[in-house]
């Protein structure tokens, strides 16, 4: 069952609250003949059990209903008492307990920031955490922090579209931009904002549709995904070609195979690697990777790159590993 939010609970004590207070003074307008006033009146002292007089003798049918309505109010008061406390100490309380992971980390840089904590934003988490990747999550409603706050993330609360919001997640000193908001014209604004504060940034964003697409393309986004596109792509190429899916699904980019596929950046290859082939690298013989794309520094890719392509600073290779095959090419690239 699904578990309800403290926003709702209150909402829950609330209507309850009030319709409490309805049936009192309805009942004691109708059994007493009392005047709306004293019906209130009474109704409020009753449900808080204050111990005020009565203004009047009560008949027997009004004393079963005071002592029904008091039974009946004191559960409903103490749970809308029970859900606005937990609202508002408790819950934020953790808040500000779980803010003073964004305050403390001014330093905080080469990050990655994620607008929207919605599936995309939630599945986005998860592939970050699988590469061990730092992120802060930009998210407006409350509820949805409030949520996860038992989970090794930092929240910014607030619209990702505002200048002082992206700034709080460190956006100038970040990596990347991932904007997931349901709406085109958010993400256009989360786009152009994030780009005038840091125009170095990598800027991946979510979209609907195609017009939507060339939008975000000219306010200077690097990458645009269409959900439904890729879903709907990959479920025809299950009909068409399941075995090849399939094969691929086994090649994991989380790290949790045994092998995955990872891109390694040469930006500055050691002397002894400097200007030499992929064939007189040996990395095939020495790691047991496989090499299986080239990337250019100009971007220019190469798939199944011959043995005599040159590897050169700046470039970037696509190789197929194990976890440990990976780490050692990366080793010999590096030093």
């Amino acid at each position: 069952m699904e578990r309800l939010s403290n926003r709702t609970k209150i909402q829950i004590g609330l209507i309850m609250f009030f319709t409490i207070m309805m049936v009192g003074v309805a009942g004691f307008m109708i059994i007493e003949r009392d005047n709306f006033l004293n019906a209130l009146y009474m109704t409020v002292i009753t449900i808080s059990t204050v111990g005020f007089g009565e203004i009047h003798e009560l008949s027997s049918a009004g004393k079963v209903f005071t002592m029904v309505l008091i039974l009946t109010s004191f559960t409903t008061y103490a749970y809308a008492l029970t859900a606005i406390s937990t609202h508002f100490f408790e819950g934020q309380l953790r808040f500000l307990i779980k803010g003073n992971r964004i305050k403390n980390s001014k330093k905080m840089q080469n990050h990655v920031i994620i607008c929207g904590y919605g599936r995309n934003g939630q599945q986005v988490t998860r592939e970050l955490n699988a590469h061990h990747h730092r992120y802060i999550i930009i998210e407006e409603k409350h509820d949805v922090i409030m949520n996860q706050l038992d989970k090794e993330a930092s929240f910014v609360e607030g619209d990702a579209t505002q200048d002082e919001i992206l700034l709080k997640a460190h956006v100038k000193t970040a990596k990347a931009v991932i904007t997931t908001l349901p709406i085109d014209a958010d993400n256009l604004y989360v786009v152009l904002t994030a780009r005038s504060l840091n125009p170095e940034l990598v800027i991946i964003s979510r979209a609907s549709d195609e017009s939507s697409e060339r939008k975000l393309r000219m306010a200077g986004v690097n990458n645009v995904v269409m959900p439904e596109r890729v879903g709907g792509a990959h479920m025809a190429n299950l009909v068409t070609s399941p075995d090849i899916i399939e094969f691929l699904d086994h090649v994991s980019v989380h790290g949790q195979d045994p092998t995955r596929l990872e891109e390694i950046i040469c930006p500055e290859l050691p002397a002894g690697a400097n200007r030499k082939t992929i064939d007189e690298l040996r990395i095939r013989k020495m790691t047991g990777v496989n090499i299986i794309g080239y990337k250019t520094p100009d971007g220019h890719y190469i798939l199944n790159p011959k043995p005599e392509t040159l590897v050169i600073p700046g470039a970037k290779l696509f190789v197929l590993g194990n976890p440990d095959e990976i780490k050692l090419t990366k080793k010999i690239l590096a030093s």
